[in-house]
């Protein structure tokens, strides 16, 4: 008789300590709580012919993004299909999983989308194939894919409020505030504890511009994602308390309250703290708008680029990580740096053939050297290059909140400039989409100067 997980998966192992040790991996995975690589190692001693802990295990470092964990990652995918053991659920992993170490995001999709299709209480697929959706900017296949699997899993499920937090996410970048606050408040009214659920309602605050209620809502939830290492209430920290602090930042910017976002950074994003290149991706997003807003932000950006290793290893492997290693070059003021980073980024897609390299070439090009030329200080030739790119850039992944220090870039171009015409219609654009906050009072009023 076929062993199945606790949602009906046929898994290919006998070992009840195996199954075990990779259903709290999941939990994990999902819940940001720890890392699973103690727990899938321990699986993976439980039962060392089972392919599917060295497939979690595999997956969980492609999923950082972070080019120096790629041979581990390879290396893992070998091993696993070396196994003679194997379902054809575990199959599809694996090949999906190829996939996506080739840069093949697309393919990689494809074929956990038709895992979803045969087991659509398949937590694994369907949390990979969610943040794929969030590293393509994918809106509509971020809510979509969520909710074609929905139905099948039931309120008494311990993941289905990781679920509905990873369909609140969706249904906020699609648009659908209201539904997305009320999927996400309901994801969090049990005994769980879901980080994500907190970020979709934060997004949700953030682009309506509800900044001083967004700020309430962090600190109510800082329980759930805010304590600190060392806290003796915490014996467990959130690894997505970076990011969740991220948004904190933001909904004090909006506010123009610059010292406290200073403050934030310090206790969640300072160097010291930063392990992989997602969370240097938010410090530098953070520094960056504090850049804009002429604050000096002292040694922080020496501090961030210090321990980004920046070479020809890690160039061209996502536009979105690109770009902000380039700000951080910017902002740290080592420009020959920063040239030289935008030529390795240009290079590596030239040279690449996969997804990720196409679109290195489409729209990673010319939105680098736009951010070059803005901090060389051409304005006007750093609205040329990124200006056109704006309806399209969704394809470079992250979310809107983080893709909009693009368009705050273009609002400080614009006004240095002397030609603010291209300012006056992106702040006419953000008045319409959410409400009137200082921020959006501070770029009129340079605007107008």
């Amino acid at each position: 008789m076929t062993r199945r997980d606790a949602r009906g998966n046929p898994v290919a192992t006998e070992s009840a300590a195996a199954l075990d040790a990779s259903e709290r991996a999941l939990w994990r995975m999902m819940s940001f709580y720890g890392t699973p690589i103690d727990d899938l190692d321990a699986a993976i001693a439980a039962d060392p012919a089972w392919p599917l802990p060295r497939l979690m295990k595999a997956g969980f470092l492609l999923s950082l993004t972070e080019p120096s964990l790629a041979g581990a990652a390879g290396a893992l995918l070998d091993e696993a299909g070396s196994l003679q053991r194997g379902d054809e659920r575990e199959r599809e992993h694996l090949a999906a999983l190829r996939r996506l170490a080739a840069g093949d995001w697309l393919g990689a999709g494809e074929r956990w989308q038709g895992v979803l299709q045969r087991h659509p209480r398949d937590a694994l697929a369907l949390q990979w194939l969610h943040l794929l959706d969030f590293y393509r900017g994918d809106s509509t296949q971020l809510r979509g894919h969520v909710e074609s699997v929905l139905p099948a899993w039931p309120d008494d499920d311990p993941l289905q409020p990781y679920v509905l937090a990873l369909h609140a996410f969706g249904l906020e970048e699609s648009g659908r505030y209201a539904e997305a606050e009320a999927t996400g408040r309901q994801a969090l009214a049990g005994a769980a504890r879901v980080p994500w659920a907190i970020h979709a309602v934060a997004h949700v605050m953030e682009m309506q511009g509800r900044h001083e209620e967004g700020a309430l809502w962090m600190g109510e939830w800082r329980c759930h994602w805010g304590a600190r290492d060392g806290d003796a209430s915490n014996d467990e920290p959130n690894g997505f308390a970076g990011h969740l602090a991220w948004h904190e930042a933001l909904f004090a910017l909006e506010g123009l309250d610059t010292a406290r976002a200073l403050r934030i950074f310090d206790d969640y994003l300072d160097p010291s703290r930063i392990e992989i290149t997602l969370q240097r991706v938010d410090a530098a997003a953070l520094l960056w708008r504090l850049r804009l807003l002429d604050v000096d932000v002292g040694d922080r950006w020496h501090e961030l680029i210090a321990g980004w290793p920046l070479d020809a290893a890690t160039a061209g492997h996502s536009v979105f990580n690109d770009a902000h290693a380039a700000m951080a070059l910017i902002g740290a003021g080592e420009m020959a740096r920063a040239r030289q980073w935008v030529t390795l980024c240009v290079e590596a897609a030239a040279r690449g053939t996969g997804w990720t390299s196409a679109l290195s070439r489409d729209l990673g090009a010319p939105l680098l050297q736009g951010l070059l030329a803005f901090g060389e200080g051409y304005v006007a030739v750093a609205c040329d290059s990124i200006a056109p790119l704006r309806a399209r850039l969704a394809r470079i992944g992250g979310s809107h909140a983080q893709r909009d220090v693009v368009d705050q870039t273009l609002l400080a171009a614009s006004a240095q400039s002397g030609d603010p015409a291209l300012g006056r219609a992106l702040l006419a654009e953000r008045r319409r989409a959410k409400a009137a906050t200082p921020l959006t009072a501070h770029w009129r009023h340079r605007l107008a100067a």
